[in-house]
């Protein structure tokens, strides 16, 4: 049994709450637009960090982090990356992955949206967390904990807070 935290977008800041919401998981994972090298190694330091790097990412985050991921935790495989849509509206590369590498849990950021999705027709939990940070149109600070237990998702929470109040 895994615990997760996962976040997108974060640009640079990352809000006190990051360290409460996530002070029981075992990983945090990122799914890009990290903002720089610091806020990476801040996440690092307090929780081991999967991420990628999104499109508003530099090259030293780049260098550090892959634009995919492909891995293996608990009996989920995972794909996670920054850009690519959720179900019915992948974009046209993300849709050949996710046929061909079957994941069970896709990952994705970039829209600043919160969406939790099953996608019956390949099988898969879509999950983009949102945006954690102060950049952007959103107007919530949003992301997400959960429970991989073997290949069962549970105990699914969201943190959500009016971006107004978090800086």
């Amino acid at each position: 049994m895994k615990k997760i935290g996962i976040l997108s977008d974060t640009h640079c800041t990352i809000i006190p709450q990051v360290y409460s919401f996530f002070k029981d998981v075992d990983e945090i994972w990122h799914a890009g637009d990290i903002g720089n090298i610091e806020t990476a190694e801040q996440l690092a330091a307090f929780k081991p960090l999967r991420a990628v790097y999104g499109n508003c990412d530099d090259h030293i985050v780049r260098m550090q982090y892959p634009e995919d991921q492909f891995f293996h935790i608990e009996d989920v495989d995972v794909y996670m990356t920054h850009i690519g849509g959720y179900p019915g509206k992948y974009m046209p590369e993300i849709r050949y992955i996710l046929a061909e590498k079957k994941p069970d849990l896709y990952i994705c950021g970039h829209s600043h949206i919160l969406k939790v999705i099953n996608d019956p027709k390949l099988h898969l939990l879509h999950i983009n967390p949102g945006a954690a940070g102060q950049t952007g149109f959103h107007k919530k600070i949003t992301m997400v904990r959960f429970v991989i237990d073997g290949k069962t998702f549970k105990d699914m929470e969201i943190f959500e807070m009016d971006r107004d109040r978090a800086f």
